[in-house]
């Protein structure tokens, strides 16, 4: 039976964003010149951390680790839907699928407790700065990035588990240019509402508790830069690029898997802004905005 349920439906089929072929013309230039964007600025953001020695600190050694989480996250379904614009008949594997989501949601869920570590970092900084080295050491930092790639992985198996062993044996159409579970669980063969409240629950508790964590960390730091005037408008500024992330990151996030009202074209939208515009608009948001990162950017043009 567990054989049979799989071998029913082996393959999906992509409906994509849109029918016209002109608008898939016209996307799969300005698509394929956003991924080469967002993958060279993400490896550049890296590489230049990890060879400048002035960049050795911890919020940029987290800001790296972003960097690298944007540039797998934005290469989980991005080159498919670029291939994708070239086909007519657009189809993903079952295999194919199930790996979208899982390193969709690892990725995603790791960066979201990234995110949380660097307003910890950012927290330390400013709150607590005489004992920012001792607190923010080494072990510490790498004890925060492993946190987060095992909390990634251990949210992406949970949803990855509730979803594997079910049936498919009918409707194998996904209006959209990814597997997503939201999508791939309306396809079943079998009520599954109680599945989509124990999913929703689980992104939901992740998305939660990290949104309340980096609230109370940037709202401590916000207070504290009120009442100092020493390094405020620096430390300000820090800030801003940080909530900037947050927001971009978690906005399409609420919308996508706790809005209740499902619209396709927005489902889309979000989707594509998510998976494309966040990994992107990340690391030029730190380059414009800091520095640090600019003053290395001038170092290596010496």
């Amino acid at each position: 039976m567990e054989e049979a349920n799989q071998s029913v439906v082996s393959e999906f089929i992509i409906l994509g964003l849109c029918d016209s072929w002109d608008l898939q013309a016209f996307f799969l230039v300005t698509f394929s010149s956003l991924y080469l964007i967002t993958v060279l600025g993400n490896i550049f953001i890296v590489v230049l951390i990890v060879t400048d020695l002035h960049l050795h600190s911890p919020m940029y050694f987290l800001l790296a680790n972003l960097s690298f989480i944007d540039f797998c996250l934005s290469s989980v379904s991005t080159p498919k839907m670029i291939t994708d614009f070239l086909k007519e008949n657009k189809t993903i594997s079952f295999v194919g699928c199930m790996c979208q989501i899982f390193f969709g949601h690892f990725f995603g869920g790791a960066e979201m407790v990234l995110l949380v570590s660097m307003a910890y970092d950012r927290y330390v900084a400013i709150c607590k700065p005489l004992h920012y080295s001792s607190i923010m050491d080494r072990h510490v930092c790498i004890g925060l990035v492993m946190t987060s790639w095992i909390i990634g992985f251990l949210h992406s198996v949970s949803q990855l588990v509730l979803i594997v062993k079910l049936p498919f044996c009918g409707p194998r159409e996904l209006d959209s240019f990814f597997c997503d579970i939201p999508l791939v669980i309306k396809l079943a063969c079998m009520d599954t509402s109680i599945l989509e409240i124990l999913i929703n629950a689980d992104s939901g508790v992740l998305a939660t508790i990290c949104f309340i964590l980096l609230l109370i960390s940037y709202l401590h730091i916000l207070f504290t830069v009120c009442h100092s005037t020493d390094g405020a408008s620096k430390a300000l500024s820090t800030c801003t690029a940080h909530i900037t992330v947050v927001v971009l990151f978690f906005g399409p996030c609420i919308f996508i898997y706790l809005w209740p009202v499902s619209i396709t074209w927005v489902d889309k939208f979000l989707a594509v802004f998510y998976a494309v515009i966040t990994t992107l608009l990340n690391p030029a948001i730190y380059t414009l905005r800091d520095k640090e990162i600019k003053n290395a950017m001038k170092r290596l043009q010496c």
